[in-house]
Formats: structure tokens, C-alpha cells, sequence
């Protein structure tokens, strides 16, 4: 019969190789936890390169740069800016940018609409990178099949907006050309603005680039057939001749479909489509 020392013994190293077990799980369960760990670490390391470097849609084979973050810029003197997300249902490239700017003279352009001929007189002195941009789009036959989506009648804004392909006002030629505001800021000050800021009046019969910004112009444009009182932000680059103003006239008095900014600003009642410009 075992001695009670034997048994205390025995009941010692029973309880060593139970802490020893233990201590062997507790081990193995933190191995099997840090495996499992980096296993996770590593699979979304790879989900985020996935993500980042293809995206959903994309293929392995789309290694180039992202074309909506970078923009060729023309060499010349008027820098025009490609605008990659831009999408016009025609295309008209970007223009011609010598390091000349022919700077001289005026350029007759007559947009043919179904309400009627709006004669242009386009003026290189005032924005010779406008116009050369303009004539660009006329010879590309860009404005062919547009419409004039905008007419104003409010006391302080009287224009027709046209030259977006999209006709939403949300389309471009998908470039962008400098401003060039000499012209504007030497049209006679109008009354301060709500916030101070100046404002000039753009005469009836004058032509001004429509934009979003600085130097977003592209290919929208406006036609004053009455005074309109404005910042001095919108390059002024021609005049409409007096068959034109009796074509705008004729649009303004066949009223306005309320657009978001109430009854004042939105399309004509009666749809106004240029079918042609053409250079005279």
C-alpha cells in the first residue's frame, strides 16, 4: 500500500503534466490565432490592391494611366486644355494653337436656326483665342444639329444660351479655353453686386462665352438682345447683327418654359435648333 509521501508525489507530477497540457494548448491556440491573423491581414491587403488597381469592369490588361486625371494641353500661345470628361457626341479635337494668335480683324460667322439667320461679327482684337476656338468648332461643323437651350427675361438678364451639344447646359466641346475679360471689364460698371463685387452691363447685341468658373469655357455662348447687367467674368468676343436681334426678338417674345430658376429662366416655348453655322 502506497505511503502517503508516494501519493502526494504522485498526485504532484499528475498536476505538472496537467499544467504542462495547458500551457501546450494555450500555446498552440495563440499559434492558430496569429496564423489566422495574418491570413486575414494578407487577404485584405489584396482586396484593397485589387480595388485600387482594377476596379469593378476593369481587366488586368488596364496598366496605363487613368484618363479622367490627366488633360494634354495645346503648345501654343492659348493653352487650350483638354477636358477628358467631357464626352460630345461629336468630337471636334482640340484647335489649332500657333504661337501666333492672329490678333487682327473680324470674322463673319451667320448661324442658320429655324426661327430664323443670327448674323455674327466675331472680334479677333478683343479674344483671338476665343474666336480661333470658335472658327475651330464652326469648320468641324460642331454646332450643326444643336439647340439654343436657355432663354432669360428677367430685368437684370435678357440672353439666349446656345453651342451645347447635349442640350442641357451641361456640355462641352471636351476642351476648355482661356478667359480673355479686357473687352468685359471695359464695358460701362453696373451696380454693385448683392455681395459688393462689381458688375458691368453687356450691351443688346453682344456675344459672350457662357462658363462654369475661370477659364471652363468651351463651347457654350450667349446672345444679349437686351441689356444685361453681369460680372465682368464672361468673355466678350463679337457682336449679333441687327437680322440677328430681330431673330432673338422673335425668340423672346414667344416666351419661356419655366426651367429650376423660375418662370424668368428656361428653354424657349418655341425650340430653337441652329442647323448650320457657317463662316461667311
Amino acid at each position: 500500500m502506497p505511503s502517503n509521501e508516494q501519493r502526494r508525489q504522485a498526485a504532484k507530477r499528475k498536476l505538472e503534466r496537467q499544467l504542462a497540457r495547458r500551457v501546450e494548448r494555450a500555446k498552440r491556440r495563440r499559434n492558430w490565432g496569429v496564423g489566422i491573423t495574418v491570413i486575414v491581414v494578407i487577404a485584405a491587403v489584396g482586396l484593397v490592391y485589387w480595388l485600387v488597381n482594377l476596379g469593378p469592369g476593369d481587366s488586368e490588361a488596364s496598366t496605363g494611366p487613368d484618363e479622367s486625371t490627366t488633360a494634354n494641353t495645346t503648345k501654343g500661345a492659348c493653352a487650350y486644355t483638354e477636358n477628358p470628361q467631357e464626352k460630345p457626341p461629336k468630337d471636334p479635337g482640340l484647335p489649332d494653337d500657333p504661337q501666333e494668335t492672329p490678333k487682327d480683324g473680324v470674322t463673319k460667322v451667320t448661324l442658320k436656326t429655324n426661327q430664323g439667320d443670327i448674323p455674327l461679327t466675331l472680334d479677333r482684337s478683343a479674344a483671338p483665342c476665343t474666336v480661333q476656338s470658335m472658327m475651330h468648332l464652326v469648320e468641324k461643323k460642331y454646332f450643326d444639329g444643336t439647340t439654343c437651350h436657355r432663354l432669360t427675361a428677367s430685368e437684370g438678364l435678357k440672353v439666349l444660351q446656345c453651342g451645347d451639344p447635349l442640350g442641357t447646359g451641361a456640355g462641352g466641346p471636351g476642351y476648355s479655353i482661356p478667359d480673355e475679360l479686357q473687352a468685359a471689364q471695359e464695358l460701362p460698371q453696373g451696380p454693385a453686386g448683392g455681395d459688393g463685387s462689381p458688375t458691368v452691363t453687356y450691351p443688346r447685341g453682344a456675344v459672350a462665352m457662357a462658363n462654369a468658373g475661370p477659364s471652363t469655357g468651351g463651347s457654350q455662348f450667349f446672345l444679349v438682345y437686351g441689356n444685361s447687367t453681369l460680372p465682368p467674368n464672361y468673355t466678350l468676343f463679337g457682336t449679333v447683327g441687327d437680322a440677328g436681334l430681330a431673330t432673338l426678338d422673335k425668340i423672346a417674345a414667344g416666351g419661356i418654359t419655366a426651367g429650376q430658376n423660375g418662370p424668368e429662366d428656361g428653354a424657349p416655348v418655341n425650340p430653337v435648333q441652329i442647323t448650320s453655322a457657317v463662316e461667311q
